[in-house]
């Protein structure tokens, strides 16, 4: 069971029957839905609410009416969770629904985890007015879980590690909401904000955030400190095996070094926020990508690793883009443009002629690695349930592995693919165990690598696999902290 919220009277708490992944170390609320009871607070049976299935819910002010969160809709029940109906809908995963005191209007959060982006959306009860709240304001947004204060005049949320708040109050015709004021000014990373019922205090989750870079041991079966444990992750390697790039978390900036760790050196810097680098074969370019200052979907860029200014690979594409990967000769760039959506797919960047092409039959596929040898290129669909390979020779697509997976890797020597594998449990509400698998190309054979279930990670998407010159796996193990801090607080 997982605690949502409690009953304007005290006296009920409303509690969903999922668990949460062991594992998530960003407090995004709960991430799977289950079904949705009530408790009373003395003590008896929890009690089903109606056939309610929610990520996320509360009660309205005056304790008649539920409000929940199913994917990427909203619903309202009566309290007991009998006569749902949808509210509305939003692009992403809908959860941390909040009641205006008069009950008149709900705000949510959304989540797009292709973007990377956390959206606040308002909607009267009535279902009308849905709109995007501080469209505007953060690029990328980061905008979430926010809750208002007892009389109605201020909403607080976090944004961008810290709490936030916007003064309101009634007009004639409509709510007048003012510029939001940042409240805090934190080392921690401050989030779900909730304002005590007497408006003197605010109430607030602070993490550090931080991770320990490992390398796992074959011999001990065992993950240790690898680079003296620096908080950094997506760890790539040149081809001649001198050096490395890494991106520090949480900052997002790529550094380049040696394997020993000296001659360091910084590539990039905020707001790009550098995912996934990869080195030019000859090792003197590395590309990445990033979301955009401007907001626009992520882009590629690419830096000389001898250090200068990072420039957009392809600045006149008006698609999203993630993912690149080198050809093995240098000569093109394989990518992603899809960010979530179906109808996007695998294209082929030419470096000389700059040229793009889509790979044939790819279309709602992600996540393209390509062969050390060039024969062929790997990828995901968008559910991460099915993991196939293109062959050039062929140009056929077959498929290598079905199940929850992710960060898939080849070996050196283009025998294995190492990869990231999701019990399936965890999708309807048990324990999320992940698996490092590797996969043999000749015949399809799966081998167990490493057993993650006591590793606890971290990183830009919770989790992450990499592979070090010897084809070791790697991770970013959580090394941060999370406690519950009080903040003393006038509210308006």
């Amino acid at each position: 069971m997982s605690l949502l919220s409690i009953s304007p009277d005290g006296s009920e708490l409303l509690i969903a029957g999922h668990n949460l992944p062991s594992n998530l170390s960003i407090h995004i609320g709960p991430t799977f839905t289950g079904p949705l009871f009530s408790l009373p607070v003395l003590g008896g049976s929890p009690r089903r609410l109606g056939s309610a299935i929610g990520r996320d819910a509360a009660w309205s002010p005056d304790g008649k009416t539920l409000v929940f969160t199913n994917g990427s809709d909203v619903f309202l029940a009566k309290r007991d969770g009998t006569e749902p109906r949808k509210l509305t809908s939003v692009s992403g995963s809908a959860f941390s629904p909040a009641w205006s005191p008069d009950g008149t209007v709900v705000r949510f959060s959304a989540l797009d985890a292709r973007l990377h982006t956390l959206t606040l959306w308002e909607v009267s009860v009535q279902g009308t007015n849905l709109h995007r709240m501080l469209a505007d304001w953060h690029n990328p947004p980061s905008e979430c879980c926010g809750k208002w204060a007892a009389n109605g005049k201020s909403f607080v949320f976090s944004s961008q590690g810290q709490i936030w708040a916007i003064s309101e109050h009634r007009g004639i015709l409509r709510r007048v909401t003012n510029d939001p004021v940042q409240l805090t000014s934190s080392p921690l990373s401050l989030s779900d904000p909730l304002p005590s019922k007497d408006g003197k205090k605010l109430f607030a989750v602070g993490q550090i955030l931080r991770g320990e870079l490992v390398r796992y041991d074959a011999k001990t079966r065992q993950f240790a400190p690898f680079l003296s444990g620096i908080s950094a992750e997506f760890v790539a390697s040149s081809k001649d095996r001198q050096f490395i790039c890494y991106v520090t978390y949480p900052e997002g900036i790529l550094w380049r070094s040696r394997f020993d760790g000296s001659d360091r050196l910084q590539l990039s810097y905020p707001p790009l926020y550098a995912v996934q680098p990869r080195w030019s074969p000859d090792g003197k370019q590395i590309i990445f990508f990033s979301p955009t200052p401007s907001g626009k979907p992520q882009r590629i860029y690419t830096i000389s690793s001898e250090g200068g200014s990072a420039r957009q690979l392809i600045p006149d594409d008006s698609k999203p883009e993630s993912d690149p990967n080198w050809s093995p000769d240098g000569s093109k760039i394989v990518f992603s443009d899809s960010s979530g959506q179906p109808d996007g797919g695998i294209r082929i960047f030419d470096m000389s002629s700059g040229q793009i092409s889509t790979l044939p039959g790819s279309r709602g596929f992600y996540s393209p690695r390509w062969s050390p040898d060039g024969r062929y290129i790997l990828a995901m669909t968008l559910d991460t349930r099915h993991l196939l390979i293109f062959d050039s020779q062929t140009k056929k697509w077959s498929e290598l592995l079905d199940g929850a997976m992710g960060f898939p890797s080849w070996s050196k020597d283009g025998r294995y693919i190492y990869l990231l594998k999701r019990s399936l449990d965890c999708a309807v509400g048990g324990n999320c165990k992940y698996d490092v698998l590797r996969v043999r190309i000749s015949d399809r054979k799966v081998e167990l690598v490493a057993d993650l279930k006591d590793v606890k990670t971290t990183g830009h998407y919770a989790i992450w696999l990499g592979l070090d010159p010897d084809d070791s796996p790697m991770l970013l193990r959580d090394t941060g902290s999370q406690d519950i801090y009080a903040l003393d607080w006038q509210a308006p």
